[in-house]
C-alpha cells in the first residue's frame, strides 16, 4: 500500500477517534446530566485507550501512542463527568 495513502488513512483514523468523544463530552456538560452514558462502557473504553497508549510507547509508534493518549483524554473527561453528575440524572 502506498505510505501516503496509508498516513492519510492514520490520520483520518485518528482524528475520528479523537473527535468522537467530543458531542458527548459536550451534551454532559451542558445539561450537567451524565445518566445516558454507561458506567462500564466507558469504564472499558478508558481502559483500552490506556492499553493502546503503551503499546503505542513500548514499540514506539508515536502516531499510534499520540491519537490513543488524546482519545484518552477525551473518553477520561467522559468518565470523570459520569462520576461527577452522576446523581443529578436522578432527579
Amino acid at each position: 500500500m502506498d505510505d501516503h495513502l496509508a498516513n492519510i488513512i492514520g490520520t483520518a483514523a485518528a482524528i475520528c477517534s479523537i473527535t468522537s468523544f467530543a458531542p458527548q463530552a459536550y451534551k454532559i456538560w451542558k445539561e450537567r446530566d451524565a445518566s445516558a452514558v454507561s458506567l462500564k462502557t466507558y469504564s472499558l473504553t478508558v481502559s483500552c485507550f490506556i492499553l493502546w497508549t503503551i503499546y503505542g510507547v513500548m514499540t514506539q509508534a508515536w502516531p499510534v501512542t499520540f491519537a490513543n493518549a488524546c482519545a484518552l483524554i477525551m473518553a477520561s473527561a467522559v468518565l470523570i463527568m459520569k462520576w461527577r453528575f452522576r446523581d443529578r440524572g436522578a432527579q
